[in-house]
């Protein structure tokens, strides 16, 4: 077994949050060694595909504070790296009176850009969709254009002197004297050790695998979620293309058919308009996926789809297949014990909060501040 030089910090995961939290050490001076299992922008977690919701409707200060630093931090990537990351198109969210009223007020509370429409408001402005009861209407919200951003994640650590290893598998984590040591295979199937002061496990459904005797985690639920792509009508496409379909959540209320969840999508140019139910798949072995919706699923999705996007054509889906590691109250878990920093149970909602997670990541690695208080172990 060959035993590599001392780092600062080992990052475990190689997906979104890993790379954000690679960027923010390098960029600090930190001599840091990411270790990822897969190829970059694979489809085994959670982080690969083209978009992502930016969505800033939610009721919780603590979230909003979160999105507002990594809207900020998005903003100033894409001008360092000259890279489109952000597409500002907008959000609309409907269904639960309780969750568009909350989040509404959140949102007034700092000034956000926010309003609320009729349902008959908002379906003369977007004709693709229906809406159900009031509207909530953000304009510093859209998509992410998520492939890129891992791209320029890497690259802007590469810069600072990152090295960051794509197909090292981390097969053993302990705890020694003076920090970690880390054991992995390389692609050639080659055993390695690395020490370093810390280390940032970031590795998704994997999480509890590696972290089993070193951090007591929360329950942790890891499933296999399919949203889709579909066309839009070409009678729904304007003379600029399909640029003007917001993103958008449907939240769930009690008089919701039994058994569905929320909805969520945002356009994926070029692909569709890509359509979800957000935490409903089943539970899985991230080893062993089927990487294919039930039937029951997908007629389920196909039903949803007819029912509430008339510029949709119902029968052109694209399936997706992903992870979901989620907590049950749907929290992030980001705490330190120890040398060991977890980053874990982002429930289908952290790919938007990146920058600023790897940032809250990196203070708590340097002993700089403690993470946010909803996040840490002790709140689960």
């Amino acid at each position: 077994m060959s035993r590599a030089a001392q780092v600062d910090t080992i990052i475990v995961g190689g997906g979104v949050i890993g790379l954000s939290t690679a960027w923010n050490l390098a960029r600090r001076g930190q001599r840091v060694l990411l270790l990822e299992r897969f190829a970059p922008g694979h489809t085994r977690g959670a982080s690969h595909g083209a978009t992502r919701n930016m969505n800033n409707a939610y009721g919780e200060p603590f979230y909003l504070d979160l999105y507002d630093e990594a809207l900020q931090a998005w903003q100033e990537l894409e001008e360092r790296s000259g890279e489109r990351l952000l597409t500002l198109c907008g959000l609309v969210s409907h269904g639960d009176p309780d969750a568009i009223a909350g989040s509404y007020a959140a949102l007034q509370a700092r000034g956000a850009a926010a309003e609320l429409l009729s349902a008959e408001e908002a379906a003369s402005r977007w004709p693709g969709m229906r809406f159900e009861g009031t509207v909530l209407a953000n304009r510093d919200a859209g998509r992410i254009h998520a492939a890129t951003a891992l791209e320029v994640f890497a690259a802007e650590a590469r810069a600072f002197g990152a090295d960051l290893r794509f197909g090292h598998r981390v097969t053993a984590l302990s705890v020694v004297d003076g920090g970690v040591e880390v054991r992995a295979t390389d692609p050639d199937g080659a055993e390695l050790s690395f020490s370093a002061s810390g280390a940032v496990v970031a590795a998704g459904a994997w999480s509890r695998e590696l972290l089993t005797g070193l951090v007591e985690l929360p329950p942790l639920t890891v499933t296999e979620e399919h949203p889709a792509h579909f066309q839009v009508r070409p009678t729904l496409v304007e003379p600029g293309g399909e640029s003007w379909w917001p993103s958008f959540n449907h939240f769930a209320t009690a008089s919701t058919e039994p058994g569905r969840t929320n909805v969520y999508g945002m356009l994926t140019p070029g692909e569709g308009v890509k359509v979800g139910f957000h935490m409903a798949g089943d539970e899985v072995d991230p080893d062993a996926r089927r990487f294919r919706a039930s039937d029951l699923a997908r007629d389920a999705l196909r039903a949803y789809v007819a029912e509430w996007f008339p510029g949709l054509d119902p029968d052109t889906a694209d399936e997706i297949s992903c992870t979901y590691t989620s907590t049950a109250d749907g929290r992030f878990v980001l705490d330190r014990v120890g040398p060991i920093t977890v980053a874990a149970g982002f429930s289908g909602h952290g790919f938007k909060f990146a920058p600023a997670v790897g940032r809250v990541l990196a203070d708590a690695v340097q002993g700089i501040a403690f993470t946010p208080e909803p996040f840490r172990l002790a709140a689960h």
